[in-house]
């Protein structure tokens, strides 16, 4: 009995340690697996991993940059040392899937924003925002409104940790009322646009706007 106790301890033990290695094998094998199969593997952290080209290049803060341009008066190129010193707002909401998957009470924690576009002096005609990504394909949208809300984020951290490469860091968008569909990793690029330019899986059938069944969509600003 005691050693049956013993050999139980010692697997709580490792759990963490064994579902980080687990993780981390996910993550690389997403980025070399074009099928999207490794999407399917479970994961007892709850996300799943997956790309929509086969290799992702690795961005820290010696060689990331954050691109905002379009109809604003003054477009900027942030660092990440630029990004984590601005001031962070954390958002805990769930992290929701159109596969199905879910993660509950997900914490992120970034840069709102509302605010890098006030920032920027947005146009009287810019109404709505497209993302560009450093995978060189995946791209998303907003409109302007949606964007201004407080819990639409340039995440830096998640779960209270540094976004890793895996989950679309260093940078990653984060839109708590939307589809994680929405919350484009690997972010590069903000440009305002005068209508709203359908991203990558809403030029393949996705919602344009990937509303949670139960968000509040009204314009929740702070």
């Amino acid at each position: 009995m005691l050693g049956m106790l013993a050999a139980g301890a010692a697997g709580l033990a490792a759990a963490p340690y064994l579902q980080r290695g687990w993780e981390g094998f996910l993550g690389a094998a997403s980025q070399v697996d074009a099928t999207g199969l490794t999407g399917l593997l479970p994961n007892p952290g709850g996300f799943r991993y997956y790309s929509v080209v086969g290799s992702v290049p690795r961005k820290d803060e010696t060689n990331y940059e954050l691109r905002i341009d379009g109809l604003v008066d003054r477009p900027k190129t942030y660092t990440l040392p630029e990004l984590r010193a601005m001031p962070q707002t954390r958002v805990v909401a769930d992290v929701l899937c159109t596969d199905g998957w879910r993660v509950d009470d997900t914490p992120f924690e970034g840069v709102k924003l509302a605010d890098l576009l006030d920032a920027a002096g947005v146009r009287s005609e810019g109404a709505a925002i497209r993302f560009k990504c450093f995978d060189g394909v995946y791209t998303e949208s907003l409109t302007l409104e949606q964007a201004r809300r407080s819990d639409v984020l340039v995440a830096l951290n998640m779960q209270d940790k540094p976004i890793t490469h895996e989950h679309g860091g260093p940078v990653r968008l984060y839109v708590a009322p939307m589809y994680f569909y929405k919350s484009a990793k690997w972010l590069s690029g903000i440009t305002v646009t005068k209508k709203v330019v359908p991203g990558y899986w809403e030029e393949r059938g996705y919602a344009v706007d990937g509303w949670l069944d139960d968000a509040d969509r009204g314009n929740a600003t702070a």
